[in-house]
């Protein structure tokens, strides 16, 4: 009877860095089309030329890529250490004091609704069978088995963002000069409404004000830029 929520818990505890791992992918991919639409934007409001447009914007490409899986590993590094330390000093406790954690287990199960008998002989067996494993889980939060790998993330980082980016870049570059800031103002706003859509529905949220609220930002970061570079333009700068 008290393998079976242990089952059901890893399903769930699966589930949900499934579900964290693509909605990062799809913020890194928002993050992509954003910053470089508005890059290549503002410079197409100074320059016509097309290969400047595709310098600028394969320069933010790397840039942003680069810089995002750089910043993710840091922190999936950081959160990769704090877990490592946890389980340590959980090793330490079980070794030096362990009826303490026993009975700290008892009240962590007791705490989810099980009775204090139930709660006490699950914790037995469970400290039985893997006495670090059942802390990690219910005290910490951890699988020692599934720790965060900040390459991973990094990686994940990257490829997301280069995805968003490369579209406002061929959007800019691809078609001829009289309707590319067009295309691009277009195809940037419908990218955005599909990563503001497929956030909202991976948080279980209404999708209507994160796609309005997606493409607003979006919108305002292209009209702000391509009024900058406007002005610099017309003044030869």
């Amino acid at each position: 009877m008290t393998e079976a929520p242990a089952h059901d818990e890893a399903h769930g505890g699966g589930l949900g860095t499934r579900l964290n791992w693509l909605r990062a992918a799809v913020l890194g991919a928002n993050d992509g089309i954003v910053s470089t639409a508005g890059l290549v934007v503002g410079v197409a409001g100074a320059t016509e030329s097309r290969s400047t447009l595709l310098t600028a914007g394969l320069a933010g490409l790397l840039a942003g890529s680069m810089s995002m899986a750089a910043g993710e590993y840091v922190s999936v590094s950081t959160q990769r250490d704090s877990e490592k330390a946890a389980l340590a000093q959980e090793r330490r406790d079980l070794r030096e004091r362990p009826e303490a954690e026993l009975a700290e287990l008892t009240e962590l199960l007791a705490a989810r609704g099980l009775t204090p008998d139930v709660a006490r002989e699950a914790a037995e067996q469970l400290t039985a069978r893997d006495a670090l494993r059942a802390h990690a889980r219910v005290e910490l939060g951890i699988d020692p088995d599934d720790l965060t790998n900040p390459w991973h993330a990094a990686g994940a980082s990257f490829l997301a963002f280069t995805a968003g980016a490369l579209l406002p870049l061929l959007a800019i570059v691809l078609p001829p000069a009289a309707h590319r800031l067009w295309i691009t103002v277009a195809s940037v706003l419908a990218a955005l409404a599909l990563t503001g859509w497929s956030s909202a529905r991976l948080g279980a949220a209404p999708p209507t004000r994160a796609v309005l609220r997606n493409t607003a930002g979006g919108a305002l970061a292209m009209a702000v830029t391509y009024g900058a570079g406007t002005l610099l333009g017309a003044a030869g700068v």
